[in-house]
Parts: C-alpha cells; sequence; structure tokens
C-alpha cells in the first residue's frame, strides 16, 4: 500500500497530496516535490496515510526529495531576487502611470518564472509592464490580478479582536459572508463594524451562524403573541446564547423568560392577535 503526504508551498496555503515514494516522512519535513510549474518547497504538513491509487481520481506526483542544504540557501536566494522584482515593477508602474497596486511577487522554486500579484479597480493594460520587466529580469512573467480577500491573505495583518486575521493564520479557503449572518447575531449593521481589513465582510462571521439558526429553531419568532405564566404578550427581543425571550406584556412591562416558559398558542389566537 503506498503512502500520501499532505504538503504546503505557503503558510496558510491549500494542502495538496503527494505520493511519498520511497521516503519515510513526518509532518514538518521540508521537501522538494513535482509540480505543473515544476520543482516546489513545500512543507509536510499532514503525515504519511496508506491510500490505494485505484480510487484516486488522478495519479498523485511524488515527493522528489528531502530539502538539502542547498535548497534552502536557494529559497533564500530566490526571496532576495523576489524582492528586487518588487522594486523594479513598482518602478515601472509609477513610469507607466499604471492604475493597479502591487503588493507581492512569488518566484518558483527554480527561479525561471516570477508571478506579480496586485488588486485594481478595473482592467490594466500591463502589456509594456512585461515587456520591460522580462528585458530586465530575464525570466518568464505572469501577471495575476486578485481580489482584496487574497491580498489579505497575503499581506496578513491584526484584526478588530486584536488577532492575526483569520484567512491568514488557518483558513484554507474563502466561505460566502452575507449581512444576513450579522442580522441573525443581533450585531451592529454598521459597516465599519462588521468589516475586516479588506474592506468586506468578516470571515468570523460564517463561525457561529449556523449554531444561532440551530438555537433559534426553538424560539419564538420576533413580533409573535405568546403566553407564559404573567400573561400574554408579544416577542420583543431574543437572547438566542442563554435561551431566553424577552416579551412586552399586554399592561407594557417586559420581561425576560426562559424559552421553557413559553406556553403554546392556538393558531387562530396567533393570526387573530398578529
Amino acid at each position: 500500500m503506498k503512502k500520501k503526504v499532505g504538503v504546503r508551498f505557503k503558510p496558510t496555503g491549500k494542502v495538496y497530496d503527494f505520493d511519498c515514494g520511497a521516503f519515510v516522512l513526518e509532518k514538518g519535513n521540508e521537501i522538494i516535490v513535482e509540480t505543473k510549474h515544476g520543482l516546489g518547497y513545500g512543507v509536510v504538513v499532514t503525515g504519511p496515510v496508506s491510500f490505494d491509487e485505484a480510487t484516486t481520481r488522478q495519479p498523485l506526483k511524488k515527493v522528489f526529495r528531502i530539502a538539502n542544504q542547498k535548497d534552502k540557501e536557494q529559497k533564500s536566494k530566490n526571496i532576495e531576487i523576489e524582492k528586487a522584482a518588487f522594486d523594479y515593477c513598482e518602478k515601472c508602474i509609477r513610469e507607466l502611470k499604471l492604475v493597479m497596486n502591487l503588493f507581492a511577487v512569488k518566484s518558483t522554486f527554480s527561479n525561471d518564472k516570477l508571478i506579480f500579484f496586485f488588486t485594481s479597480e478595473g482592467r490594466v493594460d500591463f502589456r509594456n509592464l512585461v515587456k520591460m520587466l522580462v528585458k530586465k529580469l530575464g525570466a518568464r512573467i505572469e501577471m495575476r490580478q486578485v481580489g482584496v480577500r487574497n491580498q489579505a491573505k497575503m499581506c496578513d495583518g491584526i484584526g478588530r479582536c486584536g488577532r492575526q486575521i483569520c484567512c491568514a493564520s488557518f483558513m484554507n479557503r474563502f466561505e460566502p459572508v452575507s449581512i444576513r449572518m450579522a442580522k441573525e447575531q443581533n450585531l451592529s449593521l454598521n459597516p465599519t463594524k462588521i468589516s475586516g481589513l479588506c474592506g468586506r465582510l468578516m470571515c468570523c462571521l460564517t463561525f457561529e451562524y449556523k449554531t444561532y439558526m440551530k438555537l433559534k429553531k426553538d424560539l419564538p419568532r420576533i413580533g409573535r403573541n405568546v403566553e407564559c405564566s404573567k400573561g400574554k404578550g408579544r416577542v420583543c427581543r431574543h437572547n438566542v446564547l442563554h435561551g431566553m425571550v424577552t416579551l412586552q406584556l399586554n399592561d407594557g412591562r417586559e420581561i425576560e423568560i426562559n424559552k421553557k416558559d413559553i406556553k403554546k398558542v392556538k393558531r387562530k389566537e396567533v393570526k387573530k392577535n398578529a
């Protein structure tokens, strides 16, 4: 039975499976693997597990070798090349007066290709920019326009909670986020309070959304007329996490009771009072 490991090329990037071959690997090993872009430098993030080659959709690429000192020096050299390429590209952008925000440059392990990441509100004609970069750097050039959420993930930062932003610390992919998630969790709808560093709705709004929806199933809707031991009233607020409901009684008083103390109201009565 063959074994595979999960390899990550970026600190919070996607995890890819590779065939261990004859190598005995463990979590934390730095290795060189075969990719569609040539050799790549990655880190083992999930230990070796057995797999059946017949059940995989396509054959897994193999681990080329365990990274040696020369490979680590090459990685450090690539970082210096990326910094120099970034500075030169910014200079060219100013000369050409292009409306684009360059924020990162990544090099392949073999240093035969450089990928420039940028954001822009619209499409950018960067043909002249690519010519200048190829002439100066002598490598294949790829310009990749990404969204502001991907920019935040790659650049990292501290969120309003005081911790490292989620997308740069542990999230592998982005989930759809909507304003409804904030409403269901009774959060402020002020854009400045529910937006992240990227300017979009915070990804953490998705973390507890399903829990809130599950807990709300047992609570009467806001605005519904219900009855309890202290009389009849209308639901005006929820305390979802504690399972409490605030009622406005017919005499104007407001009381907070447990959801278990609410008596069932006949449908006819509900329609009449609604």
